[in-house]
């Protein structure tokens, strides 16, 4: 007798449904998904909405490492082995909604379903990858294009599809701390932005796709005075040419 074959494994219908060691939780902004020094005991699917993940030094100094989207997971360690203790916290920016995945039920999982398997490896990997680039930039390049990078990436120019131009609600002094520089920097920057039109700003951030901009300019030519990384305005006056964005700062933070 020819038994009937086993039905695939849908890894999506797993992870938009509550099920035996999944529990879907709602978030409302600044609800927290698990807190630094918690038992690591499951994983996060965030189905909607914005998150951020941040660290408290033994000073009581706190820095957000990342942000969150639909898509990602949060809290892998739990995975590493039993009796861990969380390494970060993670809060809902925006209204979102989670699926909690106990650990047990994870391993099982990425155990016995291949499909599942690869989905979480390939996520892992582009956390890795990210994670390196995010080192580079914070060594290698200006406050001003590791702005402009978090921005698109938390517009999510870095993805298939389109982008989501108009940000989730984020601190001046959240971003600060992303980019390893003051708010009054920021303050500055963003400023800049908007003068040139990378940004637009009216109650919430929009980001346009010339923001890449910035992130180019220093493969451009310039002439070996100009500080690399500083954006200039072309304007007919030479002695005019930085007058808008000296404005634009005088004018306050966003």
């Amino acid at each position: 007798m020819v038994e009937p074959e086993k039905p695939g494994f849908d890894a999506a219908a797993f992870l938009a449904r509550a099920g035996p060691g999944r529990t879907i939780i709602q978030l409302a902004p600044k609800d927290v998904l698990f807190s630094q020094g918690d038992p690591a005991g499951s994983i996060f699917y965030l189905q909607k909405g914005r998150a951020k993940v941040t660290v408290v030094s033994t000073a009581g100094k706190e820095a957000t490492m990342t942000l969150l989207a639909a898509g990602d997971f949060v809290g892998e360690e739990s995975i590493a082995g039993t009796g861990g203790l969380r390494l970060a916290t993670a809060t809902a920016i925006t209204a979102s909604t989670a699926l909690k995945i106990e650990r047990e039920e994870i391993v099982r999982v990425l155990h016995e379903e291949h499909a599942f398997s690869d989905l979480f490896l390939k996520f892992l990997l582009a956390r890795s990858m990210r994670s390196q680039a995010d080192l580079v930039d914070q060594l290698f390049n200006s406050s001003e294009k590791r702005l402009a990078r978090i921005l698109l990436l938390v517009a999510e120019f870095d993805k298939p599809g389109e982008p989501e131009p108009l940000i989730p609600e984020i601190t001046q002094e959240t971003l600060a701390e992303m980019i390893g520089t003051t708010r009054s920097r920021v303050s500055f920057f963003m400023n800049r932005f908007r003068t040139l039109g990378f940004i637009e700003y009216n109650g919430r951030i929009k980001v346009n796709k010339s923001l890449v901009n910035v992130l180019l300019h220093d493969s451009l030519a310039q002439p070996k005075h100009r500080q690399p990384g500083a954006l200039t305005r072309r304007c007919k006056k030479p002695g005019d040419q930085d007058a808008p964005i000296a404005h634009a700062a005088r004018q306050g933070g966003i």
